[in-house]
């Protein structure tokens, strides 16, 4: 198994945040550029993959009350993640995103899933300024 982890620190309060990043509608917004999230029956989600041109089924469950989102791929079990949301001083928050890859073959490599966390981190950062006025830098 190969794991991941990135943090974030994002100038709005936790739950702006978290309902930015929990929006089922707006994922495309900010997750890697190559992955397109569409709505099923909740929690089952289908995510494509651009790199790979393949429909794979997931599943998506926010929980507000943690302000955590938990996603993994349902029949293979190749792949898990979440992203946490956590209230910081001065009302900021930190965004910490976590993959696990339990199948090689899921794993696309450390600079592959660097450089897309960093990414969709600094989109929802992004995001977050935009829906809450804050432009400053």
């Amino acid at each position: 198994m190969t794991e991941y982890e990135r943090s974030r620190t994002m100038p709005a309060e936790a739950e702006q945040v978290f309902d930015q990043a929990a929006n089922v509608g707006q994922l495309d917004t900010w997750l890697p550029r190559d992955l397109h999230v569409e709505p099923d029956d909740p929690p089952a989600v289908t995510v494509h993959e651009d790199r790979t041109d393949r429909d794979t089924s997931a599943l998506l469950r926010a929980r507000p009350e943690q302000m955590r989102l938990e996603w993994g791929t349902r029949e293979q079990g190749g792949y898990a993640g979440w992203l946490q949301v956590a209230g910081l001083d001065g009302g900021a928050s930190e965004v910490t995103v976590h993959l696990s890859f339990f199948d090689e073959g899921h794993d696309p490599g450390r600079s592959v899933v660097d450089d897309a966390l960093e990414g969709s981190l600094r989109r929802l950062e992004e995001r977050v300024r935009t829906r809450t006025g804050d432009a400053t830098g």
